[in-house]
């Protein structure tokens, strides 16, 4: 696996760019899973410590809106850059975006998620980087879908953000495919806990890091894209 933009062999990295599912909570203890029970561990295992696996996971980030209850900066749109400036060469960037979007609050649709999303992969593919590296790949994840549980059964506004994520995957796929990224659906391999209906719990977690052991691998071994130079 080739590190882009540099002459050679060397270790390919990947860039994973998500929100609490990426970060690790445990809805059991509301903490932190220990690092094997975090897909993106799991995911680094999985590839044979071969790849440099960059994890940009924080509670709460959407794909381009504002919280406005909130202190840090959550907005991915806005954020994006920044961190991709800080962690250049990079082959592949993974995101797993959405869930946050769907609070009535904040955007409240899947519609607003695949637009996050698609402005987020544009990013990706266009923002200028130093020395002519080349840009990345980018893997849309979407993540398992928000469901009702006993714990959130009284909240009038539940129905419908569960409602809304029952179409998240269709318009994330959509979305990605549009902007020339891949798309890989986690719900396929794992749900949401049954605590709260939104968080993983740590065989789900895994489960997805070893889902995408495959994906990714076969993304890397692609040829590169296209060089963006520095401005």
């Amino acid at each position: 696996m080739r590190r882009g933009g540099e002459p050679g062999p060397g270790r390919a990295r990947v860039l994973v760019f998500g929100d609490s599912l990426t970060w690790g909570v445990d809805p059991g203890k509301r903490r932190r899973h220990g690092e094997d029970d975090r897909w993106p561990v799991v995911l680094d295992k999985g590839l044979g410590g071969q790849v440099d696996i960059v994890t940009e996971g924080l509670p709460g980030r959407t794909t381009a809106y504002n919280d406005p209850g909130d202190v840090a900066d959550r907005n991915g749109v806005r954020v994006l850059p920044t961190v991709l400036a800080s962690h250049v060469p990079l082959d592949l960037v993974v995101f797993m975006l959405g869930t946050n979007d769907l609070k009535p609050h904040i955007c409240g649709t899947a519609e607003g998620a695949a637009y996050g999303v698609a402005q987020l992969v544009r990013i990706v593919r266009t923002q200028p980087l130093i020395y002519d590296l080349t840009a990345p790949r980018a893997l849309v994840v979407s993540p398992p879908v928000v469901r009702a549980t006993p714990a959130t059964g009284a909240d009038s506004l539940w129905p419908e953000r569960c409602r809304q994520a029952e179409m998240l995957a269709s318009r994330l796929q959509a979305a990605a495919e549009a902007a020339g990224a891949a798309f890989f659906d986690a719900a396929c391999v794992a749900h949401t806990s049954d605590l709260d209906g939104v968080h993983l719990d740590a065989e789900a977690s895994r489960a997805i890091g070893t889902a995408l052991v495959p994906v990714v691998r076969d993304l890397l071994a692609q040829p590169a894209g296209c060089a963006h130079a520095e401005t």
